[in-house]
């Protein structure tokens, strides 16, 4: 068991219950974290912190879209005042969107890139300077394997565009703050066993899972299990990596 005793832990998009967020956030939860959850989705905040006290774990939500800079910092500050610091951020909040780059609109990369790029750095931002004082941080960001192959699973170009910035933004960051006792590690789910691939026609589902060496679509549970490893006391000295989750899908 790692112990997250008396850290803080933000984990951000962890308001719906149809991706990886709200998984995450219980799973830190159970190692001792108290787990801020923040999302657009207010009723969905909700439903997360209660699922986590129901569970036996400490959660506060707090409302707030990541790509309104005011909306950010009082996020961030709601957490200090209450808590006093910041120990782990999780940028897990993202978008998608099935597109031709034939059929796409700069609205559409602009909407793309405003979720998944721009309020993974606005919320990085904030966080930064609490981490710098205690000179202590993890941050983890999730990216996706469509970052690094180009897509082939969901979403279109400018999808692929915006989590092969994170992994950039990722490892450039990590060159910043490092030293200050703060890492920066990104993970690249693969196929993920969410209501996005539920919604797959079968036949276009069998082409998906043909790719995959393990036959199969990874678990929410599985992606967690990595992620709170590296938000972890026990992973100080990787910093600047991008690991992998995706059943042999890609392999670097």
């Amino acid at each position: 068991m790692l112990d997250f005793k008396d850290q803080v832990v933000i984990v951000t998009g962890s308001g719906s219950p149809k991706g990886i967020g709200r998984t995450i956030a219980l799973t830190f939860a159970r190692q001792g974290a108290t787990v801020v959850i923040t999302d657009i989705n207010e009723a969905g905040v909700a439903d997360t912190v209660k699922a986590i006290q129901e569970a036996g774990g400490k959660a506060f939500g707090v409302a707030g879209n990541i790509t309104d800079p005011a909306s950010v910092q009082q996020v961030v500050d709601t957490v200090l005042e209450k808590f006093g610091r910041i120990d782990v951020l999780v940028n897990n909040a993202g978008i998608s969107q099935k597109v031709t780059v034939e059929d796409m609109t700069l609205e559409d990369i602009k909407r793309i890139f405003n979720v998944n790029m721009f309020g993974l750095f606005l919320i990085t931002q904030a966080c930064l300077k609490p981490m710098k004082a205690q000179k202590y941080g993890r941050i983890v960001n999730l990216s996706s394997v469509s970052g690094k192959r180009g897509g082939g699973i969901f979403g279109g170009a400018h999808y692929s565009a915006s989590k092969a910035a994170v992994l950039a933004f990722s490892k450039n960051l990590s060159r910043e703050v490092s030293a200050e006792g703060i890492t920066i590690n990104s993970v690249c789910p693969g196929l993920i066993n969410t209501e996005i691939w539920k919604s797959l026609p079968a036949d276009e589902a069998q082409k998906v899972i043909d790719g995959i060496p393990m036959g199969r679509p990874g678990e929410t549970q599985e992606v967690a299990n990595a992620i709170v490893f590296l938000a972890s006391k026990e992973a100080s000295y990787i910093t600047g990596e991008e690991i992998d989750i995706n059943g042999g899908s890609h392999m670097d």
